[in-house]
């Protein structure tokens, strides 16, 4: 895995292939290990696959690590590398950094796949129950901390309960290695607060409705949005799937089958077909 400098840090990524060049861009509070399993089957390119700021092998600068944190990164970390056209490929947070960099630089976006990812602002009540009352849990000063930063039990529960296969061994650890103090979770909770629930927080509602009308508007650049079943920690649901359909344009849906929120951990071979077949078919490589 290389490194590249980026600001006043560091970016590691991962680095195979040649030709067309697909960024994929992983959430919270994942890495670009999420990717292990896809990439084998998404065929002929380059793959590129960052840790964020403050994740993975990345840097750890002193930074608030809020959504325009991770952007101005990632924006720095496509300069170095002088990137141009691309095709980009978000889970979670990653689909809404991928949407708000195509937003921000239409002209270097050859298509956008995405799955799980914040599409739009959301209201408490789109949450469930059970979802609603962590991220209030999250967003409460002191509950927050005690929650992510005192013990590793976020990360932990993100790929037991967040998958319907829960990781043990090896393949836990690779997900809890990077984040073992304290301060080291502190860019896992601020992504937490960041869910934008009910106008909160102001900034980026405004960032993802700016982003929103480029997914409605951009009818010339392939979109394809991956769904799945079978789990109640899912984030896109039949009714977003709907929104989605109505509201963004040049868009395909594959339906890739069982899985939790954490997808590419469940399903890997099905997501890298959907991304390889809907290359293919708009000729994006």
């Amino acid at each position: 895995m290389p490194a590249i400098r980026v600001l006043d840090s560091t970016l590691h990524y991962e680095d195979t292939g040649s030709g067309t060049t697909f960024v994929l861009l992983h959430g919270n509070p994942a890495s670009s290990r999420i990717w292990r399993n896809v990439v084998p089957g998404l065929g002929p390119g380059r793959v590129l696959a960052p840790d964020l700021i403050g994740m993975g092998r990345s840097g750890r600068p002193d930074i608030a690590y809020r959504f325009d944190d991770h952007a101005r990164y990632l924006d720095a970390w496509f300069d170095a590398l002088g990137l141009g056209d691309v095709v980009l490929v978000g889970h979670d947070w990653g689909g809404a950094l991928a949407f708000d960099r195509a937003a921000r630089h239409p002209g270097t976006v050859l298509g956008v796949a995405f799955l799980e990812s914040i599409v739009k602002p959301m209201a408490w009540e789109d949450l469930t129950p059970q979802a609603r009352r962590r991220s209030e849990t999250v967003r409460r000063a002191g509950a927050g901390e005690q929650l992510v930063l005192d013990t590793d039990l976020f990360v932990r529960q993100a790929f037991t309960a967040g998958v319907l296969t829960p990781l043990t061994g090896d393949d836990l650890e690779a997900y809890l290695a990077p984040h073992p103090t304290r301060d080291s979770r502190r860019p896992l909770l601020e992504w937490a607060r960041q869910m934008p629930l009910g106008g909160e927080p102001t900034e980026l509602v405004a960032r993802i409705e700016a982003y929103g009308t480029w997914l409605a508007e951009s009818g010339d650049v392939p979109k394809l949005l991956m769904t799945f079943d079978g789990s109640p920690t899912l984030l896109t649901g039949p009714a977003t799937a709907r929104w989605c359909a109505g509201h963004i344009a040049a868009l395909d849906t594959t339906h890739c089958g069982p899985a939790g929120h954490h997808a590419p951990e469940d399903r890997p071979a099905e997501i890298a077909a959907a991304i390889s077949t809907w290359a293919d078919r708009h000729g994006l490589r």
